[in-house]
């Protein structure tokens, strides 16, 4: 499958996009672990999410400088263009993809009557579509099964996210 996409920026955007889903993710259930409120989720989550992502992209672009560099050093030839693409990219796709785990809070925050249980219940199945979504997408690149590929990525963040929980329950009777 031949595909005029350059695969750094798609290893960036699925990186990103992965990343965001399942860090702020790991936020909201540490905090619902915990038993903190609705509040506390949206505060962490958002500062978690421009934090890392701006970590991230910002990370993106010196490894892409660094790389750049190295090869300068190898061939002598400079080449600076495009650093900024990579870096952008992961950074765009972790701020995108990581406001999935906090929508439902938002739409609780602004009245919106949220169709499960609780609000964490929400978050879950937004995570987990979000998850399944990037996944499969992540696939049209490559000889992967969409339907592997979204679990695959749905397993990552099922891990990360069970130990987030069960240790947000574990530290909270110490608050």
């Amino acid at each position: 499958m031949s595909h005029s996409f350059d695969p750094k920026l798609l290893k960036a955007a699925v990186y990103g996009a992965n990343d965001g889903i399942v860090t702020t993710f790991a936020v909201v259930a540490g905090v619902a672990g915990a038993q903190l409120s609705s509040n506390i989720v949206i505060i962490l989550g958002i500062a978690n999410m421009i934090a890392d992502g701006m970590a991230m992209g910002l990370g993106d672009f010196l490894g892409e400088q660094s790389e750049q560099h190295m090869r300068q050093k190898q061939t002598g030839r400079s080449t600076t263009s495009g650093l900024w693409k990579s870096g952008l990219v992961t950074f765009v796709s972790f701020v995108l993809a990581g406001s999935m785990p906090l929508a439902p809070y938002f739409l609780a925050a602004i009245g919106v009557k949220v169709p499960s249980e609780s609000v964490f219940d929400f978050s879950i199945l937004s995570t987990m579509g979000a998850l399944f979504f990037v996944g499969s997408i992540r696939t049209k690149f490559s000889d992967i099964n969409w339907f592997v590929g979204g679990l695959q990525m749905l397993g990552i963040g099922a891990i990360a996210a069970s130990a987030a929980y069960f240790f947000g329950a574990w530290l909270e009777p110490m608050l």
